[in-house]
């Protein structure tokens, strides 16, 4: 039996939804998958260090969801974004070839992975991941 969510949505779903925590949206971006990748981080941290939310770069294997929770313990935000944690892993990377075809780029290079997390009201802890890839124009 599907649930609310996945029965209003049914048409734009691609497989099921059976997890009572949360909600995985995947979308598509053009900003964020262009020249502007290096921008994106730019501001991330220009922002954050203006309202002083904690910037983490993370290694691999460490759990961002430990981390987040520890900076929940301690943080004075009651509403917003409190913490961004970014970490490195592949991605899946188009770009033009020969001929001016689109092609994944092999092997799949290491991007930037943001994790925004948001102090809400009425959801509590929410976790809002992008990724922002870099790509440079070929000469």
């Amino acid at each position: 039996m599907a649930d609310g969510l996945s029965n209003v949505y049914h048409d734009l779903l691609d497989g099921s939804y059976d997890c009572v925590d949360r909600i995985v949206l995947n979308g598509y971006d053009n900003l964020l998958d262009a020249l502007g990748g290096r921008r994106f981080a730019r501001r991330i941290r220009g922002y954050a260090k203006a309202h002083q939310i904690p910037v983490i770069d993370c290694g691999a294997g460490e759990r961002k969801h430990n981390i987040a929770e520890e900076h929940l313990k301690t943080t004075k935000v009651k509403r917003g974004l409190f913490l961004v944690l970014v970490g490195r892993a592949q991605a899946r990377v188009w770009d033009v070839g020969k001929n001016y075809h689109i092609e994944a780029k092999k092997p799949m290079p290491y991007v930037n992975h943001y994790s925004f997390h948001i102090l809400d009201p009425d959801w509590g802890h929410i976790t809002i991941k992008s990724v922002a890839i870099l790509r440079f124009p070929r000469r």
